[in-house]
């Protein structure tokens, strides 16, 4: 896992040398994603260049030194991420002729992209990455995403220039580069808690969507930003909601058994997969059903204890380091776990601007952090339990959204309608759940404005973000799957499109790569993926108990009482912290005159949330949690912007 940015010019006015200055002190701004070692490549009468940073993880030698070039120098690429099955594209590559000089899936990756082109040769990859190729004999830049969004790609537009990285930090570097902020995409951050792709916090700037290609050259660059459209030009090599659709056509079978069966020997590959690399690997375990199904996995294809890391939080329900510790005594991982208090909260939380780049409020990006550096002591990758919730129906808001569907059913659309005009229908009290959440909800259209209603922070983001308006995103779709009968279906698969890469997956790649670590995800292996969505939901649900299947395969490894446990989530004691050791920092950030001078936040509506939350009333601190990462962010940007440029 590395690093990647570059650019590419309009007109290629700059010599090649300014050039490559312009692309190496964009990628200085990413040294923790790739400590190891540093390319630049150009070419002036284009006007492109690429540079990355590396962490070196598979083929520690030089020859695997990125940029690269393919072996007929027709391609050009930086990668960050990794290819699993590089070892098998390989001996298929060398049968149909190719020759390799070294051992990297870099190269292994280019040698497919000249033999069966960039769509197809990604299709054949199982991996995480984000990808910029040049395609010299076409002139054309390539930017690409693996399935699930496991590695971020920004892009976005600089003067004459296209300015591409791994992270925004990379595209403030170029000089040109002075986008403000994009007050439409603030408000999915209040609501989310995360901006979802391919919206980004700056004017004139996007994300890649995950499973996306995007072609651009010299013209599209002229264009500029006012002419690209992200979802009509970012085209979609692998389509999540299409590939459910057609596997839920076809499903699976078979019995429970063999489902457990299969499912078992998938995750067996997957993990094994990611165990390989020239550096230490070990797991992050939380001792929940699917970090410890991947330490089980793990450790079972293990001939030493397998390295296991875990964060505490002394007296809170959040406390998920005993039960960690017991599967790892149980597994015989050489585990090491240490506690946080509200003190290290505070000592973290001022970082958290520069480490995750994009204003992002997911209060578990703090423990997060805090177990990647943990981690970081001892190995070099991690993998991680990501996925299983989207997957196998983990979520309580699914069932409880379900539910509040089923009863809504049963009362009539007239009453209904007048039920929604009731003045506890609307506002951020429903915030407060009971029945003010179900009066809310009364005027949903599908399953999707019912689960929309579930996992938003604030209910009416536009009233508090200044001359702002709310885009659409899949949780704005009545139903995200569009097949009549598969509400569960449609909730897990809008997770899946937005929640899993652009929180879960964004949150631990920031946090893992600020230390340099790779995490890896064997759970969202893509076989495993449409494996999973194959499934009947009373193999993912059944009798009140979610992730039934994955639970099952778990109980070959673990005994019953360690896999009949509630879930606790990997969470954060975010409001205890505000009311303690945060309060002075949180208060500071949300000075009414503060707000008003900066002018994107109405200070009205984040006053009467503070108060309410100072007077005791339950749940406020997630609403409070996106404004001050966003004011935290802001700060930042601006110093960073404002700052003298070596």
């Amino acid at each position: 896992m590395c690093g990647l940015t570059g650019l590419l010019l309009a007109q290629p006015r700059l010599h090649g040398d300014a050039l490559a200055a312009q692309a190496q002190d964009m990628a200085a701004a990413l040294p923790h994603r790739g400590p190891d070692d540093a390319g630049v490549w150009v070419d002036g009468q284009a006007g492109v260049a690429l540079a990355h940073r590396r962490l070196s993880i598979l083929d520690l030698s030089p020859l695997g030194r990125q940029p690269m070039a393919s072996a007929d120098g027709r391609y050009v690429l930086a990668c960050n991420g990794e290819v699993y099955n590089f070892v098998a594209l390989r001996a298929a590559l060398a049968a149909l002729g190719h020759r390799f000089r070294g051992r990297s899936d870099t190269e292994v990756l280019l040698a497919a992209i000249a033999e069966w082109g960039v769509e197809d040769a990604l299709r054949r990859c199982n991996g995480m990455f984000a990808i910029a190729l040049w395609d010299r004999r076409e002139r054309c830049l390539w930017l690409a995403r693996d399935r699930v969004g496991k590695k971020t790609l920004y892009y976005g537009w600089a003067g004459g220039a296209l300015v591409f990285g791994s992270e925004l930090k990379a595209l403030w570097r170029h000089p040109d580069f002075d986008n403000g902020v994009d007050r439409d995409a603030l408000t999915l951050l209040l609501r989310l808690g995360y901006i979802p792709a391919p919206h980004c916090v700056h004017e004139g700037a996007f994300k890649l969507m995950p499973g996306c290609l995007l072609r651009l050259d010299a013209a599209a660059v002229a264009d500029g930003a006012a002419a690209h459209d992200p979802h009509r030009d970012q085209r979609r090599w692998w389509d999540g909601r299409e590939r459910m659709r057609a596997v839920l056509a076809e499903p699976f079978a078979g019995g429970v058994d063999e489902a457990e069966s299969r499912l078992d020997a998938l995750l067996h590959d997957a993990v094994g997969l990611r165990r390989v690399a020239d550096v230490p690997v070990g797991v992050f375990l939380s001792g929940g059903t699917d970090s410890s199904t991947v330490a089980a996995l793990m450790q079972a294809q293990s001939e030493r204890p397998v390295r296991s890391f875990t964060i505490g939080f002394a007296g809170s329900r959040h406390d998920e380091a005993p039960l960690a510790l017991e599967v790892a005594r149980h597994l015989g991982t050489d585990h090491t776990e240490l506690y946080l208090s509200g003190a290290d909260a505070s000592a973290l939380v001022p970082g958290l601007p520069a480490m995750f780049d994009e204003p992002f409020a997911d209060a578990s990006q703090v423990p997060t952090a805090l177990v990647c550096q943990l981690a970081r002591r001892d190995v070099a990758v991690a993998l991680s339990g990501d996925g299983g919730d989207e997957l196998f129906f983990g979520y309580g808001r699914y069932q409880r959204a379900l539910r509040n569907w089923a009863i809504l059913n049963r009362i009539p659309r007239p009453v209904r309608g007048l039920l929604a005009r009731l003045p506890g229908a609307r506002g951020e009290g429903s915030r407060t759940g009971g029945l003010a959440a179900l009066l809310a909800e009364m005027g949903a259209r599908g399953i999707g404005d019912v689960y929309r209603n579930r996992i938003s922070r604030w209910r009416d983001p536009a009233a508090a973000v200044v001359g702002a308006r709310e885009p659409d995103s899949v949780y704005g779709q009545a139903d995200p799957l569009g097949l009549p009968g598969r509400e569960a279906e449609a909730m897990m698969l809008a997770d899946f499109l937005a929640y899993l890469p652009d929180d879960l997956l964004c949150k631990v790649d920031r946090a893992s790569m600020a230390v340099s670590l790779e995490a890896r995800a064997p759970l969202l292996d893509w076989r495993v993926v449409e494996f999973a969505w194959s499934l009947p939901l009373d193999m993912k649900l059944r009798d009140g108990t979610s992730k039934y299947l994955l639970k099952r395969v778990l109980r070959r490894y673990l005994p019953d009482a360690m896999v009949d446990r509630g879930k606790r989530g990997f969470g954060a004691p975010v409001g205890d912290w505000l009311r303690g050791d945060l309060a002075g920092w949180a208060g500071d950030l949300l000075q009414a005159q503060r707000l008003r001078g900066e002018g994107l936040l109405d200070p009205r509506p984040i006053a009467e949330v503070w108060r309410r939350f100072q007077g005791g009333e339950r749940k406020w601190h997630t609403h409070l949690w996106t404004v001050l990462m966003f004011q935290a962010w802001h700060a930042h940007w601006r110093a960073s912007r404002d700052a003298p440029r070596p």
